[in-house]
C-alpha cells in the first residue's frame, strides 16, 4: 500500500499509495514537538493514540455527513486519506485549483488558556474560565512558524470566499458539539482545538490532517475543573515543562530578536514516561476503549 515517500512531518511520514494515485498513506511516528521545535525524544505509543483517535473522529464526522479526507485505518499507526498537496506558495494557490491543503489552522476556544490568556488577561480573563460564547481565530500553517491572522488575511491567501469561510467556522463549531458530548462521558473538558481543510478532487471543502488528538486539543480534567483545578491531559503537559526551564522565553525572545533560535533539550525520562500515560489515558477517556 505504500509507496513513494512523498513528505517528512514533525510527527509523521506520507506516502504515495501504491493503489490510486490520488490517496496517500499517513504513517504516524512517536516522535512529539512543541513551539515548532522538534523535541530528540520519542514518546512511546503516541503515533498509535494519534492515528486511532483521528480515524475514531473522522468516522464520526463522516456518520454526520461531513467531508473529511479519511478512507480508512490501515494498521496501528498508519491510515489511507485523500491526498492535498501542501503549497506554500500563496500566489499558487487559486479558487479553481483542487486537491490543495487551504493553508491556514482554524482555531475554536472554548476556555480561556494558553495564548489567549498571554493575549487578554489584563482584559479580566482568568485561566480556566469558560468563555460565553466560542472564540474562533485563524493561523498561518505553511510558513515556518504560524502566525494570528486576521479575517482578511485568511481570505487573500486561502483563496476561499466569504461563504466559504464561513462554512468553515460552522464546520468547526459542529465538530466541537460532537467533541463535548463524546468526551463528557469520560470525564473531560475540550478546552480548544484545531482544524484543517483541504479542497477535493471535485472543489468541496473537506476536514483533512487529524482532529481531536493530544497534539492538535487541549483536553482537562472535569472533576478536578469543579472544584477550580486546571489538570491538563494533553501535550500542554509537555509545553508546560519546557515553561517551566525557562526555554519557551529564551525561545521566543529570540524569534523576536532575529538571533539563532537555541536547541531544545531532550525531555526527562520522567516526563517522557508521564507524557506517554497522558496519551493512552486520553485515548481511553474520549472512545470509552481500551487502548491495544
Amino acid at each position: 500500500m505504500k509507496g513513494e515517500l512523498l513528505y517528512t512531518g514533525s510527527v509523521k511520514l506520507v506516502y504515495q499509495s501504491t493503489e490510486r494515485a490520488d490517496q496517500v498513506v499517513f504513517d504516524f511516528s512517536d516522535r512529539i514537538s512543541v513551539f515548532d521545535k522538534r523535541i530528540p525524544n520519542v514518546v512511546p505509543q503516541k503515533g498509535a493514540v494519534i492515528c486511532g483517535l483521528a480515524s475514531f473522529w473522522f468516522e464520526r464526522c463522516q456518520a454526520l455527513g461531513l467531508r473529511t479526507h479519511f478512507v480508512e485505518r490501515l494498521s496501528p499507526t498508519e491510515m489511507l486519506v485523500e491526498r492535498v498537496d501542501i503549497e506554500r506558495d500563496y500566489d499558487r494557490i487559486q479558487p479553481d485549483r483542487r486537491s490543495v491543503l487551504v493553508p491556514c489552522e482554524f482555531i475554536v476556544r472554548h476556555y480561556v488558556a494558553g495564548s489567549f490568556l498571554d493575549r487578554f488577561r489584563e482584559d479580566g480573563f482568568v485561566h480556566g474560565q469558560r468563555l460565553q460564547t466560542p472564540y474562533c481565530e485563524t493561523s498561518t500553517k505553511v510558513e515556518p512558524t504560524d502566525r494570528l491572522i486576521d479575517r482578511a488575511d485568511a481570505l487573500q491567501i486561502s483563496k476561499l470566499t466569504s461563504a466559504e469561510l464561513d462554512g468553515i467556522w460552522a464546520t468547526c463549531l459542529r465538530v466541537d458539539e460532537l467533541i463535548e458530548a463524546q468526551v463528557a462521558r469520560g470525564g473531560l473538558i475540550h478546552a480548544d482545538g484545531k482544524k484543517e481543510f483541504g479542497r477535493a478532487a471535485d472543489g468541496e471543502l473537506m476536514l483533512v490532517d487529524v482532529l481531536g488528538t493530544p497534539d492538535e486539543d487541549r483536553w482537562w480534567d472535569a472533576a478536578a475543573h469543579a472544584r477550580g483545578e486546571v489538570l491538563e491531559l494533553s501535550k500542554e503537559f509537555v509545553r508546560q515543562h519546557y515553561r517551566e526551564t525557562g526555554y519557551k522565553d529564551a525561545l521566543y525572545a529570540a524569534r523576536k530578536n532575529g538571533t539563532a533560535e537555541p536547541p531544545i533539550p531532550p525531555m526527562p525520562d520522567a516526563v517522557v514516561e508521564r507524557c506517554s500515560a497522558l496519551y493512552i489515558e486520553l485515548y481511553e477517556r474520549i472512545t470509552g476503549e481500551k487502548f491495544a
